[in-house]
């Protein structure tokens, strides 16, 4: 994929793309949402599915989410959720004596999974000489689309009122570029924009530490996705002695926050191709990681301000052993946003 902040020379839209099964369980500590790993895996293997024939070249992601429907259950009308589990192959409860009889029961497949309903916005770099060709370029991403797998979930056939898949011409010109994008906003509505916000996370970090040092960066992504009551004593009347009773309220949270794994981070030194056994590419350098953590927010399109706020890109590091998505919305916010700018130490190593 291209480097990123390069201007692209046009924007490819899957609209409202239907994903069954996908895969809930991102990292060891989160679940919901796909990570963006999973959403730029996709848009990379859809890239070189598409060399072949059109040679594009595609930069940044921007993800929308317009429905998520977790599998999940409360057991005995308890208040927690489990995922709901399956057997595979499936067997009808006549024949379960059968199974065990013969000591091959079914095993359960434990796995967390959701439906979902996506629109992704790539920026492509590489224009098309005719308008037939760019229409054409869209409807084959679409269709090549369908045949692939979203992390882990299978496509849907579109619905009778899908849009189809479009191909937006990027203009050069600054002012230009907000009209087009604020005609494109409404049209991802209803739906929420995924964005980073180590922003957020330093500062609750900051102010955690002020009130006790040692606190640490997960303790600020706890404290920051949690739902945290705090008792606050009512008012005096006059010469009155305090009141016994506190009432407790609930502290509001700066926007729809969520804990979002953003990539790897690696635990070991790079070792040579092949020199791993079992490792899936013998022609690659292989490193051990794990799971990379950090804040992230669901905003609607239209609170956004440019492109550049919504889309992701990967990012690679080898000497810190940092591979990460990264998306520059805190970075692109206007001035007078009551924010601080973005930490690199804000976000979260951990498996």
């Amino acid at each position: 994929m291209t480097e990123r902040h390069a201007t692209p020379d046009g924007l490819l839209i899957l609209p409202r793309l239907r994903v069954q099964n996908a895969n809930a369980i991102s990292s060891p500590h989160t679940w919901g949402f796909p990570a963006p790993t999973a959403i730029l895996g996709f848009v990379h293997a859809l890239e070189r599915r598409l060399a072949g024939r059109y040679h594009p070249r595609f930069g940044g992601v921007g993800i929308v989410c317009h429905h998520f429907e977790a599998q999940t259950f409360k057991p005995n009308r308890r208040q927690h959720r489990v995922f709901t589990q399956s057997r595979n192959p499936v067997y009808l409860k006549r024949d379960a004596a059968k199974f065990i009889a013969e000591g091959t029961p079914a095993a359960i497949v434990e796995e967390g999974r959701t439906h979902l309903e996506v629109t992704l916005l790539i920026a492509v770099h590489g224009d098309f000489d005719e308008d037939l060709e760019r229409e054409d370029f869209a409807l084959a991403a679409f269709d090549t689309a369908q045949g692939m797998r979203l992390a882990g979930g299978s496509l849907l056939p579109p619905g009778p009122r899908t849009p189809k898949a479009e191909w937006v011409g990027w203009p050069a010109a600054q002012r230009e570029q907000h009209a087009v994008f604020r005609r494109l906003r409404r049209r991802l509505l209803p739906g929420f924009a995924l964005v980073h916000r180590p922003d957020l996370l330093g500062e609750r970090l900051a102010k955690l530490q002020a009130e006790q040092t040692d606190s640490s960066v997960l303790d600020a992504l706890l404290d920051l996705t949690r739902l945290n009551h705090s008792p606050v004593l009512p008012e005096a009347a006059g010469d009155a002695p305090p009141p016994d009773k506190v009432n407790w309220q609930i502290e509001r949270r700066p926007g729809w926050l969520v804990p979002l794994p953003i990539g790897y981070a690696g635990i070991s030194e790079l070792h040579a191709p092949g020199s791993v056994a079992n490792s899936r590419d013998a022609t690659t350098p292989f490193r051990f990681v794990e799971s990379l953590l950090s804040l992230g927010q669901w905003i609607g399109p239209h609170r956004l301000n440019s492109l550049e706020q919504l889309l992701w890109y990967h990012g690679c590091d080898p000497q810190a052993g940092l591979y990460r998505c990264i998306n520059r919305y805190a970075e692109l916010l206007p001035a007078g946003d009551d924010t601080a700018s973005a930490s690199p130490d804000s976000d979260l190593q951990g498996a």
